[in-house]
């Protein structure tokens, strides 16, 4: 058990920014990724031995994710979302407020869209790793970093007071 632990150990700061930047809660990311250890470890042996870890937990805490919007229906993103605890790298003032606008721009993305940002330009993985996450093929995985990159870029082109914000 200990090695198990070990290994899911190492991939915690990246599942709770994953998880933090899915909720935009401090306290669902952390219930969310407390889940998923324990899916992981109650579930441990359907994992596939020659699949890594990392793409696996992160295709549970997605599922569970998305379970969890399915329960309590669509669910409001918080603007208050806490910087600190995603970025250790955000020294100063300047940094703290863009990456709050990056997040809320990446707030304003369909989940799919924002998912497949985060995991293939956050998280680093591969394609072909992050399609296996999301469960759909490489192909579709493609098509909407496409559409969400596209859709970045629009909304950072447009001025503030012409973006009209989405009303949940």
């Amino acid at each position: 058990m200990s090695r198990r632990a070990d290994e899911i150990e190492i991939n915690l700061p990246h599942l709770r920014r994953f998880a933090l930047a899915l909720t935009r809660d401090g306290d669902k990311a952390d219930d969310l990724v407390h889940d998923t250890v324990e899916r992981a470890l109650s579930r441990w042996y359907l994992r596939k031995p020659g699949l890594a870890l990392r793409p696996w937990l992160f295709a549970i805490l997605r599922n569970l994710n998305i379970s969890g919007h399915r329960k309590q229906g669509r669910m409001r993103v918080d603007d208050d979302v806490e910087i600190d605890t995603i970025s250790s790298g955000a020294s100063g003032p300047e940094d703290r407020l863009e990456l709050k606008q990056v997040l809320g721009l990446l707030a304003q993305l369909p989940e799919e869209q924002r998912a497949a940002i985060l995991l293939v330009s956050v998280e680093g993985f591969a394609y072909a790793d992050a399609s296996r996450i999301m469960d759909i093929p490489v192909g579709t995985l493609m098509s909407r970093l496409s559409r969400g990159r596209k859709k970045l870029r629009i909304l950072v082109e447009t001025p503030p007071e012409q973006r009209l914000r989405r009303v949940i």
